[in-house]
């Protein structure tokens, strides 16, 4: 485990650029989330957000720029970084045919933890999973498959949590559940990275808000000094869409 820098941000981006074939998806995008913060990325499909996250994870590999996660190079330091961070993607990367728990058990084993027993029990009550650690993934409902995505991100107890967009499929109670979990990972000086397209979303999750158009970041405010109104405004002015829930 890697202790976070008081001094330093959690992430660190500067002059960020990615484009696939052709097509531009970050430009010289600069971003910083400090400890104990979580950012929540608002933008509509095809801003980037996506991307974004699968750099920080080191899934993606940037084109330029620099890209610091707890102070490690992720271009040079791929596997210590997936070490701080735990991931939440659209696509859950549960195998079917196994249980959770078996999911969740070679999530364990990938990245030689002790413990593996007490670390799932405590994942899954977290997440309200445990009557369902001995079912197949592949008869588990969206969201069920969701939590499970989420209980594997905590199982190693990684400084700074990436979720895009971690709420679609979720039911209330499992909102309120990952309402939780991100509050305090962050009240215990960790970072939390999460994309979303839901103005209320961010603003009932989020400490800072930004807004990424474009492949740019053309919005970066505390909660604090803003209202949802202000916000859903800026989010209409640079994208064009409204930001409603989903």
């Amino acid at each position: 485990m890697i202790d976070p820098d008081p001094t330093g941000p959690a992430i660190e981006i500067r002059g960020l650029s990615k484009a696939f074939g052709r097509t531009a998806v970050l430009r010289k995008l600069d971003l910083e989330v400090p400890w104990g913060h979580v950012l929540a990325i608002l933008g509509p499909n095809g801003s980037g957000k996506t991307t974004l996250i699968k750099i920080l994870a080191t899934l993606t590999r940037p084109d330029e720029g620099i890209v610091r996660v707890a102070r490690l190079d992720a271009s040079r330091s791929g596997s210590a970084v997936r070490r701080v961070n735990g991931v939440v993607t659209h696509d859950s990367l549960l195998y079917d045919d196994l249980t959770a728990y078996e999911n969740l058990k070679f999530s364990c084993r990938m990245f030689q933890l002790d413990r593996i027993d007490e670390r799932i029990d405590s994942a899954a009550e977290r997440l309200g999973l445990s009557d369902r650690l001995r079912q197949r993934v592949g008869t588990l409902s969206h969201g069920m498959r969701k939590r499970v995505s989420i209980a594997r991100a905590l199982l190693h107890e990684p400084r700074i949590l990436l979720m895009d967009e971690p709420e679609s499929g979720l039911d209330q109670e499992a909102l309120v559940m990952l309402e939780r979990v991100v509050s305090e990972h962050a009240e215990s000086s960790g970072a939390v990275v999460l994309t979303t397209h839901n103005v209320e979303h961010a603003m009932a999750i989020g400490s800072r808000m930004a807004i990424l158009a474009r492949g740019r970041v053309v919005y970066d405010e505390s909660l604090e000094a803003v209202d949802t109104a202000s916000v859903r405004a800026a989010y209409s002015l640079h994208t064009g869409h409204t930001g409603a829930a989903s």
